[in-house]
């Protein structure tokens, strides 16, 4: 079945960098775009970025633009999402997504920009 497993959140001060990784199972990971959302306490579910297949053509949030970068590992069945310069308003609970016949999620991780 369909897995998303995603790691690499924590606490880390403003202006400061976590990279974010989603490791998938079950589905032909590099025919498939995968997307990465947050979800803030209080605050609706949101895209933050977007990677597509063979191409890696990507898309982003402009709340994100310039300071998080989204990647893949086709051999790794992997989807990264770098963040650098975070600020406090990117606290939120981030999690990997890809559409099939329906959407995946996977369990989220926490991320935490606070001094």
């Amino acid at each position: 079945q369909v897995q998303l497993a995603e790691s690499g959140g924590g606490l880390v001060q403003p202006g400061g960098s976590l990279r974010l990784s989603c490791a998938a199972s079950g589905f032909t990971f590099s025919g498939y775009t995968m997307r990465w959302y947050r979800q803030a306490p209080g605050k609706e579910r949101e895209l933050v970025a977007s990677i597509t297949t063979f191409s890696g053509g990507t898309t982003y949030a402009d709340s994100v633009k310039g300071r998080f970068f989204i990647s893949r590992d086709n051999a790794k069945n992997t989807v990264y999402l770098q963040m650098n310069s975070l600020k406090p308003e990117d606290t939120a609970v981030y999690y990997c997504n890809v559409v099939l016949l329906r959407g995946y999620w996977g369990q989220g991780t926490q991320v935490t920009v606070s001094s």
